[in-house]
């Protein structure tokens, strides 16, 4: 029998992590975090930059998941990072760069992080990366070499949430 939200046997159960979205500013998208921040038990999101569109614009995709989810938007995020750190959260970048590791070779630490994403058109920002205690990528095998920024997001989150579950 196919189990429906009212009858679904899954655990709910929060992680020690926090998304900061690095100017991700389209709607869908945004609407798309929500929901797989619900997913995976995020304990909050944090958008950065300007003109987020929140509202009736990322309804459709969230399924009304900004309803429950913690959220905040900070302008700078250098000064969020650095406050990040400060508080003990691991700091890892998801992006292709020169010297990231892939993600399936990488085993997280034990202890609170904040997952950084990029925004859809230039990834997440040299600063950051350079802020960074970990880059990690996504091993792909076809012809392009990104993916959606929600796509990405919900398999870095299966990753960490199953080594932090075990």
């Amino acid at each position: 029998m196919q189990l429906s939200h009212h009858n679904k046997t899954f655990e709910k159960k929060p992680f020690p992590i926090i998304l900061v979205c690095d100017n991700i500013s389209k709607a869908p998208n945004i609407g798309s975090l929500f929901r797989i921040a619900d997913a995976f038990g995020v304990e909050k999101l944090l958008f950065c930059g300007q003109n987020i569109p929140l509202g009736r614009r990322i309804t459709k995709t969230s399924r009304a998941t900004e309803k429950v989810v913690a959220y905040e938007i900070h302008e700078d995020i250098i000064s969020l990072v650095n406050k990040l750190k400060l508080e003990g959260h691991f700091i890892v970048s998801l992006e292709i760069t020169s010297n990231s590791i892939s993600i399936n070779k990488y085993n997280f630490p034990n202890q609170p992080i904040a997952l950084i994403i990029g925004d859809e058109n230039h990834g997440v920002s040299h600063t950051i990366l350079e802020m960074s205690d970990i880059i990690i990528h996504i091993d792909m095998f076809g012809h392009n070499s990104s993916m959606n920024v929600a796509q990405a997001t919900s398999i870095a989150l299966y990753e960490i949430t199953k080594q932090m579950n075990n």
